[in-house]
């Protein structure tokens, strides 16, 4: 009993962070494909970690507003695509995104305009983080 984590059970920690990994990489993947015709592999493991951290932390602050935890989310998923394009973009020259056309931008790496898109995504993604706690896991808010 001490060993268990506090919160779920040994299988719902067994299955909870790939299937939060795959529903993430897919979801970001897949608009990536609508909107842009192409995407990366580095955008799923992107996706796919945002997901993960964003389920977390909208578990962790419930109790907020959706609007208040989908602008913490934005800011998070800007901060993780600055230090992904950093890496992959300037250091590895993949050349996978470049702002340097849009307003408001950083080393062509973020950009307000996206990072307003962000928020709205981050909406639908704080519902499906609560969705998915509730309905799989049945836990309760």
């Amino acid at each position: 009993m001490g060993d268990q984590p506090s919160n779920g059970t040994f299988l719902q920690n067994l299955v909870e962070l790939p299937l939060l990994l795959l529903t993430g990489g897919v979801l970001y993947y897949g608009l990536e494909i609508v909107y842009r015709g192409h995407s990366h592999w580095s955008m799923a493991l992107c996706g796919g970690l945002c997901f993960w951290w964003l389920y977390g932390m909208n578990r962790a602050l419930s109790h907020l507003p959706l609007l208040l935890r989908a602008l913490l989310s934005a800011l998070l998923i800007t901060a993780v695509e600055l230090l992904a394009g950093c890496v992959l973009n300037l250091w590895l020259g993949m050349s996978v995104w470049d702002y340097r056309k849009m307003p408001l931008q950083l080393w062509g790496q973020i950009c307000l305009p996206f990072s307003l898109l962000w928020f709205l995504l981050s909406i639908p993604v704080c519902l499906l983080s609560s969705w998915i706690r509730q309905r799989i896991f049945l836990e309760h808010e």
